[in-house]
């Protein structure tokens, strides 16, 4: 993992070089300016992550660097120093964009933890650059659509585009807002089929005197109210793709029909006895298990086993780590261009608020709260925390200590999650002894 860039900027030859001996010792690569003028000549040859300015100096201030890295959409996160410091100046500042204000005398710990803090966002939002150029050029359009770059979106990528080609039914399992049907488009988009029609049923919305004529078609007559000839899902699938949403909650009686259908890839119209041959791809979407549902009885057992000729599990949002982080960015530029409003910066305290957050709606929720955000409107305003109705440490009455553990908890699993669960280069990441780590791992309940 390479280690964070911090340029120091200052005027003062003993502060750099104060500065550039704590920073060093405490793990972070430097490189020193003596104004803000040297320090614009030499950053884009540099790149550092986090530029760590004085305020007053001559020519240039510290302000008008910030405000100058802003204009080149540097991925940097400045943090200002001052010793003449004031609510003002910090509430400039932040407007233009900084990611902290600290006042000397700081503590070095304080610094340090901006500093690693920082160093972090500015992490994150080189890799949604990075995923950004490769939507825009079109180097991957699977990843275009399944947005992430967490472990699980890209064993899910790859399982995608396996068995896209491959004509064989599908099992999608995930929980509410996880993209079953985004998903469900890929397998077809990306397939031979991807010219045919793509259908999407949710069988929950059908009531159950209806799923029949729904997905089988009818012919005029063939019941009350039949006054002309329908066609049904299954046939206007037909060379196509049919995805069957909340299968789970499809009538028993329902299930043997569509059973019979899918075994024979025929299909007979009510009131018809013309059986219409069928060319489709069948794609079962579920919030529940539906192996543990048939077990039970609610589920037709053999209809499961005829559609779990692969099954793919979608992870929920809580398991994806920086995810959140990307998708926000995306769904906030989506809703700030129909909106026709600018997309605003995120505080730290808004990156900390979705990496903590369960998710309980997964994407869809973030995609809701993204365009709360980019309207910042009403009480919640443009606070992600407010948005989300989070509480302190998002739990209501949580001691500091809770607090504090579940944050652990969670950067431990974020960092575990990125490197594929190596403790070597988990504890690497988060500098920390590996006895350490593991002794954190089994306070806080963490497996691997």
């Amino acid at each position: 993992m390479t280690e964070p860039l911090v340029l120091i900027v200052d005027d003062e030859e003993m502060m750099r070089t104060a500065l550039e001996q704590w920073l060093r010792l405490s793990g972070f690569v430097t490189a020193t300016a003596a104004n803000a003028e040297e320090a614009l000549a030499g950053i884009d040859d540099s790149h550092p992550h986090v530029v760590l300015t004085d305020v007053r100096m001559p020519g240039l201030s510290g302000l008008d660097l910030l405000r100058s890295i802003a204009e080149r959409g540097l991925p940097t996160e400045v943090i200002l120093i001052t010793g003449h410091g004031d609510v003002p100046m910090a509430v400039e500042a932040m407007r233009a964009g900084a990611f902290d204000f600290l006042q000397k005398p700081y503590v070095p710990d304080q610094l340090v933890n901006a500093i690693t803090r920082a160093a972090e966002q500015a992490r994150l939002k080189r890799e949604l650059a990075a995923l950004r150029r490769q939507l825009d050029g079109g180097e991957n359009e699977l990843a275009a659509r399944l947005i992430g770059t967490s472990p699980a979106m890209r064993a899910l990528r790859r399982a995608v585009r396996d068995l896209a080609p491959i004509p064989a039914d599908v099992i999608l399992l995930g929980e509410t807002g996880t993209g079953k049907e985004v998903v469900a488009r890929c397998l077809h988009d990306f397939s031979p089929r991807a010219k045919g029609p793509f259908v999407a049923v949710n069988c929950a919305a059908i009531p159950a005197e209806l799923i029949e004529s729904e997905l089988f078609g009818h012919e005029s007559g063939s019941f009350t109210g039949a006054s002309g000839q329908r066609i049904g899902k299954f046939e206007y699938a037909h060379g196509g793709t049919l995805l069957l949403d909340e299968i789970e909650s499809m009538p028993l009686l329902a299930q043997a029909k569509v059973l019979r259908v899918i075994q024979e890839r025929v299909v007979e119209r009510l009131g018809s006895n013309r059986q219409i041959r069928l060319d489709l791809r069948i794609v079962a979407a579920s919030k529940v298990d539906l192996k543990a549902e048939s077990l039970a009885g609610r589920f037709r057992a053999d209809l499961y086993y005829r559609l779990n000729m692969a099954t793919l599990d979608l992870p929920p949002l809580r398991d994806r780590g920086d995810d959140c982080v990307f998708l926000f960015h995306y769904f906030l530029a989506d809703a700030a261009r129909r909106f026709g409003r600018g997309a605003p910066a995120l505080h730290p305290a808004d990156i900390d608020a979705l990496l903590t957050h369960n998710w309980p709606g997964n994407v869809r929720e973030l995609k809701a709260a993204a365009d709360r955000y980019a309207l910042g409107l009403g009480a919640t305003g443009r606070s992600i925390g407010n948005i989300l109705g989070q509480e302190a440490c998002s739990s209501v009455g949580a001691s500091l200590a809770e607090c504090v553990a579940a944050y652990e908890k969670h950067l431990i699993e974020a960092e575990l999650g990125r490197h594929e669960n190596a403790i070597a280069a988990t504890a690497e990441a988060l500098q920390l002894p590996r006895r350490t780590l593991s002794e954190k791992m089994n306070r806080l309940g963490i497996r691997r």
